[in-house]
């Protein structure tokens, strides 16, 4: 019996968060086994090797609601991974950067992310992968 696709086989957006699925999950386990939560990680490798990022730019970055974020920066900040201070700019914007416990908490996971990427995509290649990489961030952009 012959099946023809359904819908979902050939959507973008279904495909997307497919392969988001899979290949995050697999390193999720590595995360969580740091002790990070997915958050964390995700608010953490944000500002690697950035100076600072404010809480609406890491909420846009890691896909949460500004308030979670502000309230997990606030969680993240008594661990001491992170600190906030005022925009010059705006007092009302808070800027976060890593401290340097939050930088060697997080730099091991950021090898392990880019070991695992790597993995993943072995056996596509690097001018596919880099060709995928510049197709997705022009699509985020013409969105964004």
């Amino acid at each position: 019996m012959i099946t023809e696709p359904g819908f979902v086989d050939d959507y973008l957006a279904y495909l997307l968060a497919r392969a988001s699925h899979l290949i995050s999950s697999e390193f999720h386990a590595v995360v969580e086994a740091s002790g990070l939560s997915l958050m964390e990680w995700r608010v953490m490798a944000s500002l690697s090797g950035k100076d600072s990022l404010s809480v609406g730019e890491l909420a846009d970055i890691v896909l949460a609601k500004q308030p979670t974020v502000t309230k997990l920066v606030g969680r993240m900040e008594e661990a001491g991974w992170v600190q906030r201070c005022d925009a010059p700019h705006d007092k009302r914007q808070s800027l976060v950067s890593l401290t340097p416990a939050g930088r060697r908490k997080v730099k091991p996971l950021l090898a392990q992310a880019q070991a695992h990427e790597a993995q993943v995509t072995a056996d596509i290649g690097a001018p596919e992968v880099d060709q995928l990489k510049r197709i997705l961030e022009r699509m985020i952009a013409l969105r964004g």
